[in-house]
């Protein structure tokens, strides 16, 4: 079975960052991401990855105003 990934980023270049930092926030809060298909995660662990990897987004906003 061939995978698809319809995420699209706007700076194509950026994917391999994009990754580390979804595994650092992965680690954060406590979810076993593994490179490659991880639909084996409930729609918990997943929401809980992506709620912290924009708390972070945003706090790195929110310091460059200062």
């Amino acid at each position: 079975m061939a995978s698809y990934n319809s995420n699209q980023l706007n700076v194509p270049e950026a994917r391999e960052a994009m990754d580390r930092f979804k595994m650092e926030c992965a680690n954060e809060v406590g979810v076993n991401l593994k490179q490659g298909y991880n639909g084996d995660l409930t729609s918990r662990q997943a929401g809980s990855v992506g709620g912290q990897m924009v708390k972070k987004m945003i706090e790195s906003y929110e310091n460059g105003l200062k």
